[in-house]
């Protein structure tokens, strides 16, 4: 994503601290508390600007969301998109790094991670910052219940097949597998901003649901 800078990014989500909240670390194992409810929880690592994530709260009244983006800049977009669609009480936007996911949540307090168009990292030497490379199945487990389940989307057909057999080296149960996600018409599906322009540009979308045993 080109990142434009905004210098006023910072005073912004100050501004906006009761859904951007930019120490997370401080919210660990409070979460429900955060919310003010036991809803399940629900975060997508590397949420961009936010369409999905402030679309699927907005959708899901039951469940409470959290993006997480690194950047400053991008979280800003987020917001906007959130505040656009109404700001749901049920979202929150962390800046933050999916490295440090343990800092930032405790054992149990995520149901399920979403992963939508994450950066291939197609050069073998690279491996390691793949979202689905084992260091980072690891860390989604560690803040995840038994049974916790991981939804993935990407156009990189690469990027799927390595994360197919990533999950599966793991011990993860796979629960569904789309090689065209919209031309199986799965309901309910809520696109990303690169979901969108890619499937108006003819490219399949592929998708996948896993589990932890």
């Amino acid at each position: 994503m080109r990142l434009r800078h905004k210098p006023w990014a910072l005073d912004y989500l100050q501004e906006n601290d009761h859904i951007a909240k930019l120490q997370p670390e401080q919210l660990k194992g409070k979460w429900a508390e955060e919310f003010g409810n036991d809803h399940p929880i629900h975060i997508e690592v590397g949420t961009g600007k936010g369409q999905f994530i402030a679309n699927m709260a907005k959708n899901n009244p039951n469940v409470n969301y959290i993006g997480i983006e690194h950047f400053d800049n991008v979280v800003v977009s987020a917001v906007e998109k959130a505040i656009e669609l109404g700001t749901p009480s049920n979202l929150r936007l962390i800046r933050g790094n999916a490295e440090k996911l343990e800092e930032m949540f405790d054992k149990g307090e995520v149901a399920l991670v979403y992963l939508n168009f994450s950066d291939p990292w197609p050069k073998a030497r690279h491996e390691k910052r793949r979202l689905t490379f084992k260091t980072f199945l690891t860390r989604y487990r560690n803040v995840m219940p038994d049974g916790g389940e991981i939804h993935f989307k990407t156009d990189n057909r690469g990027l799927f097949e390595y994360s197919l057999v990533s999950m599966t080296n793991y011990g993860m149960q796979l629960l569904d597998v789309s090689l065209d996600l919209h031309e199986d018409d799965v309901p309910d599906n809520v696109m990303t901003e690169y979901e969108e322009k890619f499937s108006e540009k003819g490219h399949p979308i592929y998708r996948l649901e896993a589990k932890y045993e």
